[in-house]
């Protein structure tokens, strides 16, 4: 029961208390460049999963046969590779959408979640939670951009996923689609996923918990000492 449990909390934890997004502030630039659209975040959301499942399988089965001083270049070639093969995949069947996600498709190899899932948790587990742990942090990651773009979608088109809806009725915001729009719904999200935490402030995450040069970096040290300091206060 402990086992099954354990597991539960590692696929669960990136779809809530993990959020990559809303909870690490992870991924941050194709969650606000590419989510004009529930299309689009749901689009880049899927390839950003399949990508980080894939990766974070290979790691998981080299783990023991990668050397520690090279580890990140490996990160690199394996997190680039599985890029490309999902990238010509969406090329090939579903050529709309990669027109739509543009550059941030092929940037997928560098979005910061990818590294810390391989360096956190890939790297140090077997292949069975690995896949669990892939398969959370992407249904977390895919459901804050699908959220995303479809409130900025509504708002800023009055349609959603490309079915109009209130465009015709009322005059759409066309900022929500902008940069500015983006930010302010992301805010918001982020806000309201605090405010539906309720877990003491020492036993949340944060953005720094989520990046894989933590233990070496002294802000992270500070923001420790700083959260410490509060909860006592």
């Amino acid at each position: 029961m402990e086992k099954k449990n354990g597991l539960w909390s590692i696929f669960t934890r990136g779809i809530v208390k993990e959020n990559p997004v809303l909870r690490l502030i992870l991924g941050i630039c194709p969650a606000l460049a590419v989510t004009t659209s529930a299309m689009n975040g749901l689009g880049m959301g899927v390839a950003t999963t399949l990508v980080l499942m894939g990766s974070t399988i290979a790691i998981s089965l080299m783990r023991n046969a990668i050397p520690d001083r090279v580890r990140i270049p490996v990160f690199i070639v394996t997190i680039a590779g599985f890029t490309t093969v999902v990238q010509f995949l969406i090329q090939a069947f579903a050529p709309a959408l990669n027109a739509a996600l543009g550059i941030f498709l092929p940037l997928i190899a560098v979005n910061c979640v990818l590294f810390a899932r391989a360096e956190m948790f890939a790297v140090k587990n077997k292949v069975f939670p690995t896949i669990l742990d892939a398969l959370g942090m992407g249904i977390g990651f895919t459901a804050a951009l699908t959220m995303l773009g479809s409130i900025r979608e509504f708002l800023g088109a009055g349609s959603l996923f490309d079915i109009p809806l209130t465009a015709h009725l009322i005059d759409p915001m066309l900022i929500m689609i902008l940069p500015p729009g983006g930010f302010f719904i992301f805010g918001l999200l982020v806000a309201l996923s605090n405010k539906l935490d309720k877990r003491p402030q020492s036993e949340r995450s944060s953005g720094c918990a989520g990046c894989p040069s933590r233990v070496t970096c002294k802000n992270f040290e500070t923001a420790k000492e700083t959260a410490a300091e509060e909860v006592k206060a």
